[in-house]
């Protein structure tokens, strides 16, 4: 994509931090390590190219194209290392992207989970609809502060809890519920209260104020709750909500408008996944209907338990492993005994081509994004094919016993 890159240039510091509200880093996995790898925080970012892997023939795009970024999906740096030399490859890559001045981000399985990420692109495009999470990840951790405040600084209270956090939902700011009673109480002799004297019972016309806030902020919504409260000892409750699903995590579940056999099923996926020498592999009957479906870009076969909790008639992932995928369809075999159908069947994609179509959405996202702070960037998505696998060679020769093994 090449729009007029003439306005305001972003930096950097501008990109990342839009591509991390995109894919929070923080809903990546504990092990993984994702965000800005390499790069001047200052520097403008005109240029911008996406691609899934970080490999030296994905560097020379760059540097012939001019980009200034190059996003990942893959992580460059996944384990620790001790030493970023030139003398092995990942040093070497390192030093030409640092050279060309080209910054490197990685957004890995927080893309993954993300809304608009990895597993709703692969859903999207292989035709699912009605998408949500196959393993949910849990919502924001969420107080309720209730507060009780003379009536009239109910408004002053509302706007310091808001400004410590209190009260977003959503697109919205500064949610707050109130109603209106009569507290009473008696001030100590060494009491100095806002309303009342000491020794004598007070009524006071005021406002029960709740307001939620992320867990996270509990301290400063109570010490911004504290300092703004007319009373020497304000009355409050802080109660802690019970969790629930988010709209995100990893994979999705969704249906088809139509139901396939697994056959054509299969055949859709590789009519609209990239080309690979692997190709489309399937397990379970070519007749058997597929109405429901769980993808998951990437290696997905340590989610087999969440995929048959979901009940799903299919399963789109990469990677399956024999030994894993062979006793997933033993059991659903022998749990389907009597009957004709036994999901889930399992499709089984390339890792590369699972993951490649999240690239065009998260540009045209990041172009959305950074025209919406007033700055402009060109994109490319790269097409280089970096799957390892080169070449692919049928299997011929028949299970015959009686001819022997090659000594």
């Amino acid at each position: 994509m090449s729009p007029d890159t003439r306005g305001p240039v972003a930096t950097l510091a501008d990109v990342v931090r839009l591509l991390d509200r995109r894919y929070p880093p923080g809903t990546a996995e504990s092990w993984d390590r994702v965000g800005l790898v390499t790069g001047d925080p200052d520097q403008p970012v005109r240029r911008v190219l996406l691609a899934v892997d970080p490999l030296a023939s994905v560097v020379d795009e760059a540097v012939a194209w001019g980009a200034d970024l190059v996003v990942v999906h893959h992580p460059l740096l996944l384990r620790g290392v001790h030493s970023v030399a030139a003398t092995s490859a990942k040093g070497a890559l390192l030093h030409r992207l640092v050279r060309a001045g080209i910054a490197l981000y990685t957004a890995h399985t927080n893309a993954d989970a993300a809304a608009g990420g990895v597993a709703d692109a692969l859903a999207r495009l292989v035709g699912l609809e009605g998408l949500r999470p196959l393993v949910p990840a849990p919502a924001e951790a969420l107080d309720k502060h209730v507060v009780f405040v003379p009536a009239g600084d109910a408004e002053r209270l509302v706007d310091a809890l808001a400004a410590a956090g209190a009260g977003a939902l959503g697109e919205y700011a500064r949610c707050a519920w109130t109603s209106t009673g009569e507290g009473t109480f008696t001030p100590g002799p060494d009491a100095r209260p806002a309303i009342g004297t000491p020794g004598a019972v007070a009524r006071v016309v005021e406002a029960r104020v709740e307001m939620i806030a992320p867990r996270r902020s509990r301290a400063a919504v109570v010490a911004a709750l504290r300092a703004a409260h007319p009373y020497e000892e304000p009355a409050f409750d802080v109660l802690e909500l019970a969790r629930w699903d988010g709209p995100t995590g990893t994979g999705r579940v969704g249906h088809l408008a139509e139901p396939l056999p697994l056959r054509a099923f299969a055949e859709r996926v590789a009519a609209v996944l990239p080309a690979t020498e692997q190709g489309i592999r399937f397990a379970g009957p070519p007749d058997a209907t597929v109405r429901t479906v769980a993808v998951v870009g990437g290696s997905g076969d340590s989610l087999f338990d969440a995929v048959r909790s979901a009940g799903v008639d299919a399963y789109l992932t990469a990677d399956l492993r024999h030994h894993p995928a062979s006793e997933l369809r033993e059991r659903a075999e022998f749990e389907a005994r009597g009957t004709a159908a036994s999901p889930p069947y399992l499709v089984d994609a390339a890792h590369f081509a699972s993951e490649w179509p999240w690239l065009t959405g998260a540009a045209d996202h990041l172009r959305a994004d950074l025209a919406a702070h007033g700055t402009t960037v060109e994109t490319r998505v790269s097409t280089l094919r970096t799957d390892p696998w080169t070449g692919r060679v049928p299997s011929r020769a028949p299970l015959d016993p009686s001819e022997g093994h090659p000594s």
